[in-house]
């Protein structure tokens, strides 16, 4: 049953503010790592471990919580759920070595995967069956736009004191959000209760989605299947996911229901939700690396040229869901979105060494609302034909999906980047020689600069090959980076049919025996 006046507002308030953490937390880490990297005296590799154990313990927990939710009643799993990330990240903000934070981060990622799929179900509930599109669209805001404005968050709280601020900036929200979870969220029958469990689906989904998730993160950094423990996860993967595909088809009390994918909505929805990650993480992947390595900006610069794209989200959301209750075609909106997605790596493959602030602005804007487009729309096709208990699952895979795209997302550019890299440098090399009059003139002219700031010729002459080096290292990745937009771009607008592949329906909604 729908909630209504003030309380409706105060639950909708309470599962943003609970799945903002959880999202925030996957990307404010990053713009901390050189910080943590000096205090506990780490190798980047060892660092690298924090994103990676948050995102597997995460993406793990994803597609249980629905289960969960069943098991022990929504309202108790949710609660638990904030108070173990409040406490996870009370624990890493005290943390004296890295592997306490390394633990501490995997305890902080198996409780994120409670709230998000958790606090989507409960906003869906509370919402009135008509407007399944609004709570939709006030979810996305905290989806769409955590991931984003994590980097500025974390840039702004490392300008005004130290790493650990990062994690202990959570505690109060936490103790806020688990008050008004506890007093205004309604009790949800456990229907699960007394039911056996499947030990047997939770450890094949754990070694399945854990050890992909794994790949998918340190594949590139560990040159792929040259390393064993590599190629011995990707087999445990695949191996995984049959094995646990089987077993929930086979047996009566599913970890995970595979039965709702006979909703073809929600089947294509799954894959619509995968693209949405790849270009959701993949791009706030991309652009800042790309700020940072190759134009010199700072992390707090990079994060303040986010803000406005995804303070454009913010603003966009709720329209999306007041036009999805017009019946405006959520796949009329999603084409949109992907196109305007298009756009925005298009205008940013055309970037130069000589891009400011100000030539970013226009772009991050159309990727704003194009993502608020997207999100909302790609959702609310999905979970239309879902019923009952169906909605906690569907949520589930939806977000499992989504993290997983965008880890596919970030893999898939870092390897893309690294061989367009070497790519484009022999290309460029090919054209460094005494033969070309463009190369010699430019040459000289660092030579005779040199000699002007009073080195020997000798000098100058090494002095001027470094800088011919310099450039063309920093033209070729440039030109690696325009790949990856493009690659990412045409991902999602070669996306576009999947769309059509859903029903149309003209009420989208959530039907009212939802428990």
């Amino acid at each position: 049953m729908a909630e209504k006046g003030l309380k409706k507002w105060v639950i909708t308030f309470t599962v943003i503010t609970a799945s903002l953490l959880e999202l925030i937390d996957t990307t404010i880490v990053n713009v901390a790592i050189p910080q943590i990297q000096g205090n506990l005296g780490a190798t980047l590799e060892d660092v690298a471990w924090l994103s990676t154990g948050y995102a597997v313990a995460n993406v793990i927990i994803l597609p249980m919580s629905g289960w969960l939710g069943s098991r022990f009643g929504r309202k108790n799993y949710f609660l638990f759920s904030i108070i173990l990330f409040t406490i996870a990240s009370f624990l890493c903000g005290n943390a004296t070595n890295l592997e306490e934070l390394i633990a501490f981060r995997i305890l902080q990622g198996l409780a994120g995967g409670g709230l998000i799929s958790t606090a989507q179900a409960i906003l869906i509930e509370t919402w009135p069956r008509e407007d399944v599109g609004i709570a939709t669209a006030l979810f996305g805001l905290g989806a769409v736009v955590g991931p984003t404005v994590g980097p500025t968050i974390g840039g702004y709280l490392l300008e005004i004191s130290s790493w650990p601020w990062i994690f202990y900036v959570n505690i109060p929200i936490g103790i806020l959000a688990a008050y008004c979870t506890y007093a205004f969220v309604r009790e949800t029958p456990k229907d699960g209760k007394g039911m056996p469990v499947d030990w047997w689906g939770i450890v094949l989904l754990a070694l399945a989605v854990g050890s992909l998730q794994t790949v998918l993160e340190k594949g590139e950094s560990e040159d792929w299947f040259s390393t064993p423990y590599i190629t011995a996860l990707a087999v445990t993967s695949v191996l995984g996911v049959l094995l646990f595909i089987w077993r929930e088809l086979s047996t009566d009390h599913p970890i995970v229901n595979f039965k709702i994918m006979r909703h073809r909505s929600f089947s294509v929805g799954m894959f619509t939700s995968f693209i949405l990650g790849f270009g959701l993480y993949g791009s706030v992947f991309v652009f800042p690396i790309f700020c940072q390595n190759l134009l010199g900006f700072s992390a707090l610069q990079t994060g303040e040229l986010l803000f406005p794209g995804g303070l454009c989200t913010i603003v966009m959301m709720p329209f999306i869901g007041i036009m999805l209750k017009k019946n405006v075609p959520a796949q009329f909106m999603a084409t949109i979105g992907m196109f305007l997605f298009f756009v925005f790596c298009s205008m940013l493959s055309k970037s130069t060494l000589q891009s400011g602030t100000g030539d970013f602005f226009l772009p991050l804007v159309i990727r704003g609302v194009g993502m608020a487009l997207l999100f909302v729309p790609l959702t609310t096709l999905a979970i239309q034909d879902l019923k009952g208990a169906e909605i906690g699952q569907g949520s589930g895979l939806n977000n499992m999906m989504r993290q997983l795209g965008g880890s596919f997302g970030i893999a898939a550019l870092t390897t893309l980047i690294h061989v367009r890299q070497g790519f484009h440098r022999s290309n460029l090399l090919v054209n460094v020689n005494e033969y070309n009059p463009a190369f010699t003139d430019r040459f000289n002219g660092f030579i005779h600069n040199f000699m002007a700031k009073g080195y020997n010729y000798l000098d100058a002459k090494v002095l001027a090959t470094k800088a011919i080096e310099g450039t063309v290292t920093k033209q070729s990745l440039l030109l690696t980076y325009s790949d990856a937009y493009w690659v990412a771009g045409l991902v999602l607008l070669c996306s576009i049919p999947l769309l059509y592949l859903q029903k149309f329906k003209k009420n989208v909604a959530i039907p009212a025996d939802v428990h």
